[in-house]
C-alpha cells in the first residue's frame, strides 16, 4: 500500500510539473467587409488578406498555433471557396492569412486560435 501511495504522488508531480512548463493562450479572430484591405467580397481571381494577432503575455519559446474556422458569411449565388491559414509564428504573436478565389464572395469569416508551447 505504501508503494502504491508513493507512485501516486510522484505521478501526481511528474503531470503536475510538466503542466506548469506547458504554456497555452487562445482567443478569436475575425474580419468582415469594411475592414481595412479587405477584399475577399469584390472581384475575382485570387484575393487573400493578412490578420496580426498578438499575443496578451509573450511566450518563452516560439509556440505551435491551432485555429479554426467557426463562421462564415458568403453569397449565395457563388460557389463558397476560402482558405485560412497561419503564416508566420513568433514568440509574440502570428499572421493568419485569408484568401478566396474564382467568383465567391465572402462577406465576413471568424474562428478561434490556440497557441501552446510542450
Amino acid at each position: 500500500m505504501r508503494k502504491l501511495s508513493t507512485f501516486a504522488v510522484v505521478l501526481f508531480f511528474v503531470a503536475f510539473s510538466a503542466l506548469v512548463s506547458a504554456q497555452t493562450q487562445s482567443g478569436q479572430w475575425t474580419t468582415k467587409a469594411g475592414d481595412s484591405g479587405y477584399n475577399l467580397d469584390t472581384n475575382t481571381g485570387e484575393r487573400a488578406m493578412t490578420i496580426e494577432v498578438d499575443f496578451k503575455n509573450p511566450f518563452d519559446v516560439k509556440p505551435k498555433v491551432m485555429i479554426s474556422v467557426t463562421q462564415v458569411d458568403t453569397d449565395k449565388a457563388f460557389n463558397s471557396r476560402y482558405n485560412v491559414e497561419v503564416l508566420s509564428v513568433s514568440r509574440d504573436g502570428f499572421t493568419l492569412k485569408i484568401r478566396t478565389w474564382a467568383d465567391s464572395k465572402v462577406y465576413s469569416l471568424s474562428g478561434y486560435w490556440l497557441a501552446y508551447t510542450e
